[in-house]
């Protein structure tokens, strides 16, 4: 997932070169500036129009928020189209931005998280999942297979938690943030994140330990 992707499917505006960015007073080459500027000095020069900042800004944080969105969903396309929305809306509201209010990326995560959601209430006619990663060649075979067995079965066991519970674990785990920020994130609060890992984690013990144990005997018995 890169930015390429959003340009083909129309996040913003045009050919970068359009934009004409100043040159500050230290006299560094503009895109370097912009390369080097806080999220929020980015926004504000989006407010202005300036399209190689929304750009900058896509690429500094869309790896991320595919990554929520790929964990959340379990399906390419849908992560792909929720992510792709979630820029539309800095560009289609870049005037709007309030440096301070909030950091972007807890901004960018709860749009993300919120699509996701609305995306799952949607009726599907049929599920596609993520393929599996693929194992390190290196590893040995029986292990490798173990590997990704238990990956699948990881994968498929979060399908089955709450959206509530599925979306607490993936910013706990996956993006290492803290309690605080998940419940920012989730608009909630901090105990009720507490309550739904902890949920969270007695439901995926219950669903995968039946299953590992016959993983485990169908690799180990004759």
């Amino acid at each position: 997932m890169g930015f390429a992707t959003l340009s083909r499917a129309g996040v913003g505006p045009g050919d970068a070169g359009q934009t004409a960015v100043a040159t500050g007073a230290h006299g560094r080459d503009p895109l370097t500036r912009l390369q080097d500027a806080s999220d929020d000095a980015l926004l504000h020069a989006i407010g202005l129009g300036n399209d190689v900042a929304f750009r900058i800004l896509v690429e500094r944080h869309v790896d991320k928020a595919y990554a929520v969105a790929i964990r959340i969903l379990r399906n390419p396309t849908d992560a792909e189209d929720v992510v792709q929305d979630a820029f539309m809306q800095v560009w289609t509201r870049r005037g709007e931005w309030q440096p301070g209010k909030a950091r972007f990326s807890t901004w960018l995560f709860r749009v993300v998280t919120n699509r996701c959601i609305d995306q799952l209430r949607r009726p599907r006619t049929e599920t596609m999942e993520a393929a599996p990663e693929i194992a390190d060649r290196a590893a040995d075979q029986v292990q490798a297979m173990m590997q990704e067995e238990a990956a699948f079965l990881l994968s498929a066991a979060m399908g089955q938690l709450p959206d509530p519970q599925r979306i607490a674990l993936v910013f706990s785990y996956h993006e290492n943030l803290s309690n605080a920020e998940i419940a920012e994130i989730m608009e909630t609060s901090v105990f009720a994140v507490e309550s739904l890992l902890k949920r969270g984690r007695q439901k995926l013990r219950h669903l995968l330990r039946n299953r590992a144990s016959e993983i485990l005997a169908s690799f180990t018995n004759d």
